[in-house]
């Protein structure tokens, strides 16, 4: 008896060590859009990596939590891990809006050396509310969509401007307009009903949501690439046995790489198509780029002030070539 209690033992602990482990991942994004899909290949390559061991289920277009909801689910636990736009977090530390200093890193390779230069202050951060970083991956620059033409910033005065973090809001006050929190998954229904007249997002939103069926002015001011990341919860990721959080951890960096290309890659085409789809794009837009750089300095020195001594070391990481 003892023999055969013995063995059910054993089995029922290797079945145990081998249990599979189902997660879900939340993002506020369409599943159309390169972040969704890159997730989405994310998640098969874990699966056959582990051999089928961890199951994670993508859940698109904030249809589990709200985007703005998403880094609290990961960090309270409710869900393992999730995707969110990290200056979405920005009131909560420094850190999570340094991606969006207008002008500071206005191409993909200043965005990766920026990515680069805040990653420790960013991991150590997310640490402390209990997460672990698994990878990173911008947007397009954002630009300034319009519902009618914009010569100067004057233009945009008494406006109502979509905001989605606290330097889009920043901007909207300083350029006299008037800050309308919206986030992208409701942002066609306002134009819709003209709840918001400008905003700023990048070439791949104006695509993957139609925005052109209601605004037809593209300004390519390119004021920051706006970084996703994807969070773990850190004591879901601590009960994951080793080889499974190796595993995890490698199909993460290739996401990352994967990700960077894609979105570089499809800027390109989504500017195409929005001329395509009748959208009148001045790709070059001086005379705001110019305007709005002046807005960009004053916001880093305020950011810098914000962030103190580890924020101005982020910064003179970045800055030197």
């Amino acid at each position: 008896m003892k023999k055969i209690t013995f063995g059910l033992c054993a089995v029922a602990l290797a079945g145990l060590s081998q249990a599979q482990v189902k997660w879900d991942l939340p993002s506020g994004y369409a599943v159309n859009t390169f972040q969704v899909q890159n997730l989405q290949q994310f998640v098969q390559d874990v699966d056959k990596a582990t051999g089928g061991k961890l199951k994670i289920a993508v859940h698109p277009n904030a249809s589990l939590f709200k985007a703005n909801e998403i880094k609290r689910t990961v960090q309270s636990g409710q869900v393992a891990l999730g995707e969110f736009i990290l200056s979405g977090a920005a009131n909560e530390a420094p850190v999570y809006g340094v991606d969006s200093i207008p002008f500071l890193a206005t191409s993909y390779a200043d965005s990766k050396r920026l990515d680069q230069a805040s990653r420790p202050l960013l991991v150590k951060t997310l640490g402390a509310q209990g997460m672990k970083l698994l990878y990173t991956v911008p947007w397009p620059a954002q630009s300034l969509y319009s519902v009618k033409p914009v010569t100067a910033l004057k233009d945009l005065k008494g406006t109502k401007m979509r905001a989605y973090n606290p330097a889009t809001s920043y901007i909207a006050t300083a350029v006299g307009a008037q800050p309308v929190t919206i986030q992208l998954a409701e942002l066609s229904a306002a134009l819709a009903t003209g709840t918001v007249d400008n905003f700023l997002t990048s070439s791949a939103s104006g695509v993957d949501s139609k925005l052109y069926e209601t605004v037809k002015y593209f300004y390519g001011v390119a004021a920051w690439l706006p970084r996703n990341a994807v969070v773990v919860n850190q004591k879901a990721f601590d009960a994951l046995d080793k080889p499974t959080q190796e595993s995890l951890l490698a199909q993460a960096a290739v996401a990352e790489q994967r990700g960077w290309a894609m979105s570089e890659k499809k800027d390109q085409e989504y500017l195409k198509e929005l001329a395509a789809k009748g959208m009148q794009v001045d790709v070059s837009a001086t005379s705001l780029k110019a305007e709005l750089k002046a807005v960009g300095e004053r916001m880093t020195a305020d950011w810098i002030k914000t962030a103190g001594d580890e924020g101005r070391a982020v910064i003179d990481a970045y800055n030197k070539k």
